[in-house]
Order: structure tokens, then C-alpha cells, then sequence
């Protein structure tokens, strides 16, 4: 049974930076890539960034492009997520989760989930 545990998250003031990390432990499963969603209370999770399995393709959310930076060591099967300048609307509960096939961006895509790291922005 493959588990994902993030940790990282955290209270910090605008323009601070936090690092969030995923580890997969349970066994190697094939997978396309891992990724990173955000959830707002009461909405839907929202993409925010994807890395490919080889770690060469890293993708984007619009809002967070520049600002947040995904990396993958496959030795420790940890996937990291650098976050900096961050904003009071990128609160929120932040998830790692392996996507096996599928759209990067669409949650149905993951088959496996974390269960969440709590990011809160101060302005």
C-alpha cells in the first residue's frame, strides 16, 4: 500500500517562503508523475504544479509560475515543492498525489493522496 505524507506547511507573512515536502513510502508503483493540488474550504482541489516521472517536465499553475518551484528525488522518493513570495490567497490545504494516467492538471487523474499539509498566509 503506497502512503504519501507532506509536511512543510506553516503560518508565515507575505513575500515569505515555505518548502513543502511529499514522501511516497509503501513500494514503487509505475506512475506518469507526481503533483501538487491546493484546496480552498468548500471548493473543489486545484492543480498547482506537476513533475514527470524523470523529474525533465515541470508544469504550472498560472498564478503560482515563477513563484513556486517542483523538484523530485526519485532516490528518496520525496517530491518537493519551494514556495516563495508567497500571497494571502495561496492559503490554503496543499496535497501531493501520484498520477498514474491521465490529464496533469485534473485530480481524477491521482490515485493516490497525502492527506494534506495546512499553508496559511498573513498579510
Amino acid at each position: 500500500q503506497v502512503t504519501l505524507v507532506e509536511s512543510g506547511g506553516g503560518l508565515v507573512q507575505a513575500g515569505g517562503s515555505l518548502l513543502l515536502s511529499c514522501a511516497a513510502s509503501g513500494g514503487t508503483i509505475r506512475n506518469d508523475g507526481m503533483g501538487w493540488f491546493r484546496q480552498y474550504p468548500g471548493k473543489e482541489r486545484e492543480f498547482v504544479a506537476f513533475i514527470s516521472w524523470s523529474g525533465n517536465n515541470a508544469l504550472y499553475q498560472d498564478s503560482v509560475r515563477g513563484r513556486f518551484t517542483i523538484s523530485r528525488d526519485r532516490a528518496k522518493d520525496t517530491v518537493n515543492l519551494q514556495m516563495n513570495d508567497l500571497k494571502p490567497e495561496d492559503t490554503a490545504i496543499y496535497y501531493c498525489g501520484i498520477k498514474e494516467k491521465g490529464s496533469f492538471y485534473t485530480a481524477t487523474s491521482y490515485n493516490y493522496w497525502g492527506q494534506g499539509t495546512q499553508v496559511t498566509i498573513s498579510s
